[in-house]
Order: structure tokens, then C-alpha cells, then sequence
């Protein structure tokens, strides 16, 4: 290398910009719903029968399963996943932002009961896999379901609604919001989430929505990694859902493709998923509560960051192809990349192609809950305040 010439001027070293908190909710929710459209047309399918349908694995957005045929063909009829179709993973997250907009604050079991549960049964709205203007209820699954009938019709205590219902990934499927209002804090918005989720869900797929929130938070924090956010989640989650997190990202470790990753990943995670390995026959164990297991969708969204250093085309291709429930892995992983990285990280073609395709502004809800996070934070921030003043007074300490 020659001498340096003292009489120049060295050239500076590029900066790396750091993402607004704007631009992280954007990345955030957009690249969760670009996930989610992904992953739907090859959902319930084995990396294996993925790869011997589209000729390899899926590299982008690819139609419906079975083609022109899927109004019909079992057992996924009469949905249409797939060319850029979101799923009801995409029309929750987006009914929450709503209820945040409305309540204008942090929320809890009772603003499902009061707004989330309304939203869905009265407001008839665009359903791209049923391409048609329909109550958003008429496309959930009965997980979801359940919350109209336990809330709606049964009047039970928001808190303990979620009591009963399968154990699935149901609620932590749309959290990511809860995760963006509390951003760079990840404790608060694990309480937050575990409070929504009590409506819907119990044991393992309630606990996955609260550590969900946590690393949607834990990825906004400035200096944030995916081995931050996973340390993150193993310091706030508890039994099973810890126990797996900790397998996978272990696993992980040993790859830097997801390719290699896909067998081993699903052999970690298996002591701790109680649907089996035929995902459309689940086992007769499977989905009850348990301390001992965990939803298979967020330990290996969160190995496939770890795999992609964070960067979102792989970590959300990785998920698409891992298989089985890979709309809801995928949804997860697109959500913490782009939290992490803004909304940049999100391919643009990718993102254009989803918001054509399912007639949706996939900016629309990130600009307002944008808005709806910075007034939070103000609230906090006096009730902090007014806290603060309170301990001083009582501990003779005055301001």
C-alpha cells in the first residue's frame, strides 16, 4: 500500500445510516405482509414436495398450488393463495393497527373485545383469496373465529377468552404492531402482547405472542442484531417457547444458508411441536396447553434471521421454503428484518406486486400507526413523569 499524501484530505467513511422509527414500522409491517403473500400458496406443504412442484425452491411470488383449480381442489378451497395474495395473517395485523388507531394508546384484552371483534364482523372489506368484499370473519379460521364467538356471543371475561381455544400461532401471527408501539422496549411490549393475547389464545401460543412483540421491539433498538433480538427473546420468554428458541438458534449457528438448514431446523424444533410431522393430520396431542412445548412458527422465524444475518430476501425465502405453516414463519421473519433494517430491506418489485395483487396500501397502515406510536410515547412519558414525582413525594424526596 503506498505512503499516505498528508497533503490530501482522506476520504471519510460512509456512515451507516440508521433507520428512522418511521422507516422501521414501515419495513416492519410491509416486509411482514410481503412474507405473508409469499408463503401462502406453498403453506402445509414439506420442503420436499415445494421444491418437486415449482422445480426447485421458490425464489419469489408464485401462484396457486393447483392452478386455476384453486376455487375447488382440498384442502385448501376456496381460497386463492398465492400470485401476491395475503392471508388472514396479513387482514389481522392490519385490523390491529385499526384498533390502535382508534384507542389511540396501549391496549388490552378488553380493546380486543371492545374494537378488534366489531372490526371483524361488521365492516365488509376487500378479501384477496376470496376475490371479493367480505366480512373479514368469513375469511378467518376457527382459531380466530373464537373470538367472536367467546367475546361476541359468550361475553366472556376478555382476559381468560383465550382459554379453551386450540394452541396454535393464531394470536402471535399479527402482533408485530404491539412489538412497533413499544419499540426499544421489548419487556413492555411483551406484557402488552400478553395481555392482547389473552382474548385469543393460552399456554404456548399465547406465550409466542408475547416473545413475537418482544423481538419486533428488540429489532427497532438502534443497535440492534438477530443475535440481539434472539438474546432478547430468551431473556423474556418461559418454558417450552424458551427451550425451543434456544434449540433452533443453535442450530442455526452452524448455517449461513438456509438451504442446509431446512432438515436440521425441523428436526430441533419437533420435541417441541405437538402437531407432528403430517401437518394437515395433526397428531391427537396436539395444540393443548403445555409447559413443555411451543409453536413451531416463531423459533424458526427467528433461526432464519439468525441464518440470513438479517437480511430479509433470505430470511423470508428460508421461511417460505421450510414449508408447513410457512405464511405465518415468513410473516414473522419479514416483520423482524424489516424492523430491523427498514423499509429498504423490502424488495421493491416484491412489495409492488403484493399491493396490486391483493388491492391493499401496504403503506397506509404503517404511516398511521407511525402517528399512533409517537402520541404513546408522550403519554408515557408523562405518566412516567407523574410517576416519578409521586415516588419522590412519598420517599421525602421532593422535586
Amino acid at each position: 500500500m503506498p505512503p499516505l499524501d498528508p497533503t490530501q484530505t482522506p476520504t471519510p467513511t460512509p456512515r451507516r445510516t440508521v433507520p428512522t422509527l418511521t422507516d422501521r414500522i414501515t419495513g416492519s409491517l410491509v416486509g411482514a405482509a410481503v412474507g405473508d403473500a409469499l408463503g401462502g400458496p406453498v403453506e402445509g406443504c414439506s420442503p420436499e414436495q415445494i421444491a418437486e412442484r415449482h422445480g426447485g425452491r421458490v425464489r419469489g411470488i408464485v401462484g396457486p398450488w393447483h392452478g386455476d383449480d384453486w376455487r375447488t381442489a382440498r384442502p385448501i378451497a376456496p381460497y386463492h393463495k398465492g400470485d401476491g395474495h395475503i392471508t388472514d395473517d396479513t387482514l389481522m395485523t392490519h385490523a390491529l393497527v385499526r384498533v390502535y388507531a382508534t384507542v389511540r394508546d396501549h391496549l388490552d384484552a378488553y380493546a380486543v373485545a371492545d374494537h378488534l371483534v366489531p372490526d371483524l364482523i361488521t365492516t365488509p372489506r376487500w378479501i384477496p383469496e376470496l376475490e371479493a368484499e367480505a366480512l373479514p370473519l368469513q375469511r378467518l379460521f376457527l382459531a380466530e373465529k373464537w373470538l367472536v364467538t367467546r367475546l361476541h356471543y359468550g361475553h366472556v371475561d376478555p382476559r381468560e377468552a383465550g382459554t379453551g381455544n386450540i394452541v396454535n400461532c393464531g394470536a402471535a401471527m399479527y402482533m408485530a404492531p404491539v412489538g412497533l408501539v413499544n419499540a426499544a422496549n421489548p419487556a413492555g411490549a411483551y406484557a402488552e402482547a400478553l395481555d392482547v393475547a389473552g382474548a385469543h389464545q393460552s399456554s404456548y401460543g399465547r406465550e409466542a405472542a408475547g416473545v413475537f412483540a418482544a423481538a419486533v421491539a428488540a429489532a427497532c433498538a438502534p443497535d440492534a442484531t438477530p443475535a440481539s433480538v434472539v438474546d432478547t427473546c430468551l431473556s423474556l420468554a418461559k418454558d417450552g417457547t424458551r427451550a425451543a428458541i434456544e434449540t433452533v438458534a443453535e442450530v442455526a449457528s452452524a448455517h449461513d444458508e438456509f438451504e442446509s438448514a431446512l432438515g436440521p431446523l425441523r428436526t430441533a424444533v419437533t420435541p417441541f411441536d405437538t402437531v407432528g410431522p403430517d401437518y394437515r393430520a395433526p397428531s391427537l396431542g396436539a395444540r393443548r396447553p403445555s409447559r413443555l412445548h411451543a409453536i413451531e412458527e416463531l423459533p424458526v422465524a427467528l433461526a432464519m434471521l439468525l441464518i440470513a444475518d438479517g437480511d430479509y430476501r433470505q430470511a423470508v425465502l428460508g421461511s417460505v421454503n421450510y414449508g408447513r405453516d410457512c405464511d405465518s414463519i415468513a410473516t414473522m421473519s419479514g416483520a423482524l428484518a424489516g424492523a430491523l433494517h427498514g423499509a429498504s430491506a423490502v424488495p421493491q418489485d416484491w412489495s409492488a406486486t403484493v399491493a396490486e395483487a391483493s388491492r391493499l396500501d401496504l403503506h397506509a397502515p404503517a404511516t398511521t400507526l407511525a402517528q399512533v406510536t409517537q402520541e404513546i410515547f408522550t403519554k408515557d412519558r408523562a405518566r412516567r413523569r407523574t410517576h416519578e414525582t409521586a415516588f419522590k413525594a412519598l420517599t421525602g424526596d421532593a422535586p
